[in-house]
């Protein structure tokens, strides 16, 4: 006989929503960033984020930023055109 084990451990924390910060289909144009981290394919997974998000808020606009580095920060020039996004989609991990 095969048993399963789940080895998941229970939940320790109360789980609170995330709420987003913008609605986007309020904004005539909104302007969202996408923020790869410079992971092997962190550029085009997000472009598919990206291409979702576009087919939700067609009229959305949006700028594609790669650090190129995963070990590095953010420069000032690359976050001050950040800033100026709406919105923020950034990738970490890999």
């Amino acid at each position: 006989m095969v048993q399963f084990v789940d080895p998941r451990a229970t939940v320790g924390v109360t789980t609170t929503a995330y709420e987003l910060g913008v609605d986007l289909n309020a904004e005539a144009q909104p302007k969202v960033a996408f923020l790869a981290n410079g992971f092997p394919d962190s550029v085009r997974f997000l472009a598919e984020v990206r291409d979702a998000l576009q087919a939700l808020v067609p009229n959305m606009q949006a700028v594609d930023f790669d650090k190129g580095n995963a070990s590095i920060t953010v420069t000032d020039a690359m976050l001050a055109e950040i800033d100026g996004a709406d919105a923020a989609v950034a990738a970490y991990g890999h």
